[in-house]
């Protein structure tokens, strides 16, 4: 059993996988705007408006994400820096595409089967006596 202590530790970690988090994004956007001054890049309105919508986006869709995935990419998202809903869907995103195709590759393919089974019922194998 684990001491009370180390609950209070884990159980905010496991709640927090549970629902999208909440970030204070503006600084986000203020340190893009200024990264990215010399180079004429992005406005302020364009980036708050982006990280609007990965947000929105995050809360409909962070029940379809990995939970291991997600711990993952949060981590990344305190490591240092601003956090960022935009940075935080693309890497659950992006962990979500890589364990689909892990488990695309790992199925056989359908129309190889089809194929097969086509090919050993036109042409038995003949075995010489």
């Amino acid at each position: 059993m684990l001491p009370a202590v180390q609950l209070a530790f884990i159980a905010p970690l496991i709640l927090v996988a549970d629902r999208a988090p909440q970030f204070e994004y503006q600084a986000t956007c203020r340190g893009a705007i200024e990264a990215t001054k010399a180079t004429g890049g992005r406005n302020e309105n364009a980036c708050l408006q982006d990280e609007r919508a990965a947000q929105a986006t995050l809360r409909q869709e962070w029940q379809q994400f990995n939970s291991d995935q997600k711990k993952h990419c949060l981590r990344l998202q305190s490591a240092g820096g601003s956090p960022s809903y935009v940075e935080l869907l693309t890497c659950v995103e992006l962990g979500k595409a890589v364990r689909d195709l892990k488990a695309k590759r790992s199925a056989p393919e359908v129309n190889e089967l089809s194929t097969e089974r086509a090919r050993q019922t036109l042409v038995p194998e003949v075995t010489p006596r």
